[in-house]
């Protein structure tokens, strides 16, 4: 056997720049490069193996450890988890603020490859720098945390366990149905380890995602569940566009006549002008959608995973025969609201369903001209919304008319967090797929931004806004920086409102007053954050770190701004002072959150009231 000596650290480099991916015949190299941080637990062990033998992989420089995975994660979201980066950083601290990123690229299903520093296998210097010790289990370390929140989770304690902890990791990777955060601890130490690892190791792997397709029984189930049903739904999740599903999806739609409701995932799988798109879905949902959901006697579920947002609170769905087709690549998502389970790749499922109601002459029960008059109220209300003015200043549905008429439709729009998800959800109007981009899956704040630039290094050839409000940047702006430097252009669109105003707005709808939400200075008077609103130059600040920036106070400075912002080729950061409480809200959804059941507020106390006579009239699935 022809072996050659290697680190373990330039070992891991070799085999991941030898991972392909298949898929529909297109073969994709995997791992495009690694973003990384260094620091004592990964600069002469990793570090050096990057400098020196990186081969075809590209090393980017984060700026902080937590954005530069979140940029990872939105480039592979945006190729549809064909291909990613992977990200390293250093022990402690390091490999701790990439725990939060790890568990959004979870929770949304989306691939990505972590290796952080840990400690000294061999102990010999311990305690070392930044080391979590652990006085009850000395095998603890700060990368542990990263096991709830990955897909997989392995510790290389010495050099030769790279040749079984790599194809594992790769599985994982680029399994449909399993993939997420993948986390590899590097012991400091062992990425330096010298071992002779067989040459077969490094060879060319391609790894085929094989569309599943659906059990001949489970599709005969399916069709005669629909068969039976007069008012179905269907609800298009994130799974439509990763299976590249967009076209069966409107197939089956027109053939059935059947009304097709969004996720934040799901968003851009139809046209938003098309006949059956009826829009957002659930607690930020259209009314069209919502009051469909609240008919339907049954929902076909498309690659959705059904959280509390999609079903609000599970309250969407109150025709008392509703039931249930799930169609999702994972058997844990088919399984869920007691379905009838197509646990299926979407397209190979919405085919085979397809042909199986055709054989039957299916059609749905709605009346003539229902579903497009319901569609047509909700294009009103958008049209009223984007035209809205407000007295005080910009509102923020206005600010987003403006945008969504400005931009080019091939665009890409990023957003995660705040008040903004639920407006563009409702609001926004997409043309074509994989142009509107939510992470709202875990709705992490900061992800936008580092988004943005995951994104664009996705799509070079398109132009890339990030959607963000004045908290979320505030949290997490870092990978702008890296915008500039790698010379990744993107267009941060910041809506000040002074504060995290979404939660503001839930807080006093469920009886409070207000309180820590805005960002206000400390009055002498009530020792609360009650005074006046923080000045913030937010151009000044985003000029500071290289980028150009414009500040918009009306309609017409928005959409000067906005051509002057695609014809600069460098990012470009627009404020946009909106009027706080401007946003959308409601349109018969719910959503279950806890309002305490003893206060000395009678708003609160009445707000627990209707809260909890919510819940029990809430149909039980």
């Amino acid at each position: 056997m022809s072996t050659i000596r290697l680190t373990m650290a330039q070992a891991l480099l070799r085999f991941l720049d030898a991972q392909y991916v298949s898929m529909d015949g297109v073969e994709t190299k995997f791992v495009q490069g690694v973003m990384g941080i260094f620091g004592h637990g990964n600069v002469t062990g990793l570090g050096e193996a990057l400098e020196r033998s990186a081969g075809a992989l590209t090393y980017v420089q984060g700026k902080n450890e937590q954005g530069m995975v979140h940029a990872a994660t939105a480039f592979a979201k945006q190729r549809n988890r064909r291909q990613i980066y992977a990200c390293t950083s250093s022990i402690g601290p390091g490999a701790l603020n990439m725990v939060t990123a790890a568990a959004t690229a979870t929770v949304n299903r989306i691939p990505v490859l972590l290796l952080p520093g840990d400690n000294f296998a061999t102990r010999q210097p311990d305690p070392v720098l930044q080391q979590l010790e652990v006085a009850g289990d000395y095998t603890v370390s700060a990368n542990d945390p990263f096991k709830p929140v990955s897909k997989y989770w392995d510790r290389i304690t010495r050099p030769e366990q790279l040749l079984t902890a790599g194809p594992n990791a790769m599985r994982v990777l680029t399994d449909p149905a399993e993939t997420g955060a993948v986390t590899l601890a590097l012991p400091q130490d062992v990425q330096a380890e010298a071992y002779d690892y067989p040459l077969s190791f490094f060879a060319k792997r391609v790894h085929y995602i094989d569309r599943r397709p659906p059990a001949p029984d489970a599709v005969k189930r399916a069709a005669e569940l629909v068969r039976g049903k007069r008012k179905p739904l269907l609800i298009a999740g994130g799974g439509v566009l990763y299976a590249s599903a967009t076209a069966e999806l409107a197939a089956f739609a027109e053939a059935f006549g059947i009304p097709v409701a969004e996720t934040q995932a799901g968003k851009s799988s139809l046209p938003w002008n098309h006949p059956l798109n009826v829009g957002a879905i659930g607690v930020t949902g259209t009314l069209a959608a919502n009051r469909l959901a609240q008919e339907a006697d049954l929902i076909i579920g498309v690659g959705t995973r059904y959280s509390d947002f999609t079903t609000s609170s599970k309250s969407a769905f109150r025709n008392p025969e509703v039931q249930f087709v799930n169609v999702n690549v994972s058997g844990f998502d088919s399984a869920k609201l007691n379905g009838v389970a197509l646990t299926a790749d979407a397209k190979e499922a919405l085919r085979a369903l397809h042909e199986a109601l055709a054989a039957s002459a299916y059609r749905s029960g709605y009346a003539e001209g229902d579903i497009a008059a319901q569609k047509a109220q909700w294009d009103g209300e958008v049209d009223r919304l984007y035209a809205a003015e407000h007295e005080a200043g910009l509102a923020q549905t206005r600010a987003l008319g403006v945008i969504n008429e400005t931009i080019e439709p091939t665009s890409v729009i990023v957003c995660a967090a705040g008040s903004l998800p639920g407006d563009l959800h409702r609001l926004w109007r997409p043309v074509e797929p994989k142009t509107y981009h939510m992470e709202y899956g875990f709705s992490c704040m900061g992800y936008e931004i580092a988004g943005a630039f995951g994104a664009a290094l996705a799509e070079p050839d398109r132009e890339v806004y990030a959607i963000v409000g004045d908290g979320s940047y505030l949290m997490l702006h870092s990978e702008l920086v890296t915008s500039l430097q790698e010379g990744r252009k993107i267009t941060v669109l910041l809506f000040d409102n002074h504060g995290f105003q979404c939660i503001h707005n839930l807080q006093r709808g469920h009886g409070s007053d207000g309180f820590g939400n805005e960002f206000r200075y400390r009055s002498n008077e009530t020792g609360r954050l009650t005074g006046g609103y923080l000045p913030i130059d937010f151009t000044a600040h985003a000029r500071s770190l290289g980028a150009k920036a414009y500040k918009a106070t009306t309609p017409e400075e928005l959409k000067d701004a906005l051509l002057r912002a695609k014809g600069e080729t460098v990012t470009t950061l627009i404020e946009i002072p909106v009027v706080p409480g401007t946003n959308t809200d409601g349109y018969e959804s719910w959503w279950n959150v806890g309002v305490p059941e003893v206060s000395v507020s009678d708003k609160v106390k009445q707000a627990s009231e209707r809260m909890n006579a919510r819940i029990q009239a809430v149909k039980l699935i």
